[in-house]
């Protein structure tokens, strides 16, 4: 057995946004982490992981099937990915963080420093058909994707990377993919109406909203390098929690922020100057992502849990397309989720995804 840094294994790919060190990679993002190809019988990971509330969970695909799910322990720690295997065969393996970035534990941590193996090599990966990135809230966090349907206990336990329509899409098209999401932010708050929680705000960052000095030291609040990997098609799923702030009280403040409210009309629609505020975040956002992929298409997908908040979303895509003359700017419903496909949380389960999956694949195949 041998043990060597990400580093020397130039045929392994890192998946996800993160910076620079392939000696300790560090997984920030929901479905970061690494993919390759190996032919020796034996193959361990070697972690490093912290945490103070929500522990990190990692899954392990094996040849197309997932094989391992599990928490991961505080400080250094190995995990056996297969062993006894035959030898000289190859086998393809993804690894993947399950959990979001955590924004409210700032001890979050996982890190790859190394895989330990018996004999064989690591065989080339083929190139990706295309790049994607999938960016917005719970939804694109794979929250919910997996447990009983009564659990509401909103604990680490309740994410995955793998019953998640961002990964099966990226699979039907042959892509690489990377997500930047968090569970209850928004456009132009949070759920719960907190203005500092919108994830527009972050997106230049390579994990800005990760908080900690452990966080900081691994660049997580470094600007994210957009030419390192250009996006094929940017996929923007928010919306989900300005609904929710609409309709729930306001946010009350805190000695660094007032308190702050997404209010309704008295017909029940949003009231006008908050309608346009939201509308004008939607085509900056827009603008943002522009700046930062130039070639990419962009698809505003909304729907998977209500879409109440469409007509303002339509009405920010022909601002933007007006403004801006952008001809591979798109607005796409996804389908809603019904009591068939709901999974924990009251979020969309397995068959949701998959619903929302099939969409996004033969639209994205059309304008790619």
């Amino acid at each position: 057995m041998q043990t060597k840094r990400i580093s020397a294994l130039p045929a392994v790919r890192v998946l996800g946004r993160t910076n620079a060190d392939r000696d300790v990679v560090t997984l920030f993002w929901t479905a970061s982490g690494l993919e390759l190809i190996f032919t020796g019988s034996e193959l361990w990971l070697e972690l490093n992981a912290d945490y103070s509330t929500m522990e990190p969970w990692i899954s392990i695909e094996l040849n197309g099937a997932w094989l391992t799910r599990c928490p991961v322990n505080k400080g250094a720690s190995e995990l056996c990915v297969f062993r006894n295997m035959t030898p000289g065969a190859p086998k393809h393996v993804r690894i993947f963080k399950d959990t979001q970035a955590m924004h409210d534990d700032p001890a979050h941590l996982l890190q790859i420093t190394g895989l330990r193996y018996d004999g064989g090599e690591f065989l080339p990966l083929p190139a990706p058909a295309c790049r994607l990135e999938f960016v917005g809230d719970s939804i694109t966090s794979g929250e919910g994707t997996i447990g009983a349907l009564a659990e509401e206990d909103w604990i680490s336990a309740f994410f995955t990377a793998e019953n998640h329509y961002a990964r099966m899409t990226a699979d039907a098209l042959n892509a690489e993919y990377r997500i930047v999401s968090q569970s209850g932010w928004g456009l132009v708050t949070s759920w719960d109406n907190d203005p500092t929680r919108t994830v527009p705000t972050y997106y230049e960052q390579i994990c800005g909203l990760a908080e900690g000095p452990v966080n900081a030291a691994c660049g997580a609040k470094q600007p994210y390098d957009f030419a390192a990997w250009p996006a094929d098609a940017v996929m923007i799923n928010l919306g989900t929690n300005d609904d929710g702030a609409f309709h729930n009280p306001p946010f009350p403040g805190n000695d660094t922020t007032p308190a702050y409210k997404q209010r309704l009309a008295p017909d029940g629609t949003p009231l006008p100057q908050d309608a346009e505020r939201l509308i004008g975040n939607a085509v900056d956002f827009y603008k943002k992502v522009r700046r930062s992929n130039p070639q990419a298409a962009i698809v505003w997908c909304y729907g998977m849990l209500g879409d109440w908040l469409m007509p303002l979303l339509q009405t920010a895509l022909e601002r933007y397309k007006a403004e801006s003359g952008d001809k591979r700017a798109y607005l796409l419903p996804l389908p809603n989720t019904t009591q068939e496909t709901v999974g924990a949380r009251q979020h969309p389960g397995v068959k949701a995804h998959q619903a929302a999956a099939e969409v996004l694949t033969a639209f994205l195949r059309d304008v790619l």
